[in-house]
């Protein structure tokens, strides 16, 4: 032991009796019960190896799990591409998660009507005068300002948005937002936002 200071040292001794007096403790409680103890011990011998996988794969589990979810990793947000070829980031606007679809095409974050109700904007106070040209034609959305806009840890107040007037199923995360990042890229099936 003499590669370790006098505290490693002690926790290798207090590790080390501790696994005995556990040891014998086994072999007392499962006397004559080899095979019984065996299968218990294998049990939580693969309880412990799936723990420790899904510790190791905790990222990517996560995003599994909330395609959605961002890391932030320093100054950047990341996000990962999900089953549908698209990234999606969920914003917390006014304390409620809503679901985006990153859209480079789209030039203003773009709200669905269900959505804008969600969030308590009331739809009948709202005027649908600004024209967007979509692959559907021409669609008219109410401009609007956001309380509070959260995302990854960065929390904004007063950003410009647009409810849609038409049938949008999925509230768009366009570029006057992407362009508050100072730089976006995609990698392969990651989408990488640096601040």
């Amino acid at each position: 032991m003499s590669g370790f200071s006098g505290d490693e040292q002690a926790r290798i001794l207090y590790l080390s009796l501790l696994g005995l007096l556990l040891c014998g403790y086994l072999i007392h409680a499962y006397r004559g019960r080899l095979g019984t103890g065996l299968q218990h011990a294998a049990i939580w011998v693969l309880i412990f190896l799936g723990a420790m996988l899904a510790y190791g794969f905790k990222d990517n589990l996560a995003v599994m799990l909330n395609p959605g979810a961002a890391r932030v990793e320093g100054d950047a947000v990341v996000l990962t591409r999900g089953r549908d070829g698209h990234f999606h980031a969920t914003l917390e606007i006014d304390g409620t998660p809503v679901a985006f679809l990153v859209d480079t095409g789209a030039s203003e974050m773009v709200l669905s009507r269900q959505d804008a109700a969600r969030i308590g904007l009331a739809l009948d106070s709202l005027a649908f005068t600004r024209p967007a040209r979509t692959a559907n034609g021409v669609v008219y959305g109410a401009p609007v300002r956001l309380g509070e806009v959260r995302f990854a840890g960065k929390v904004e107040r007063g950003v410009p948005a647009v409810v849609n007037g038409g049938a949008l199923a999925t509230s768009l995360l366009g570029m006057r937002y992407l362009d508050r990042f100072a730089r976006v890229e995609i990698q392969g099936d990651t989408l990488r936002l640096e601040r």
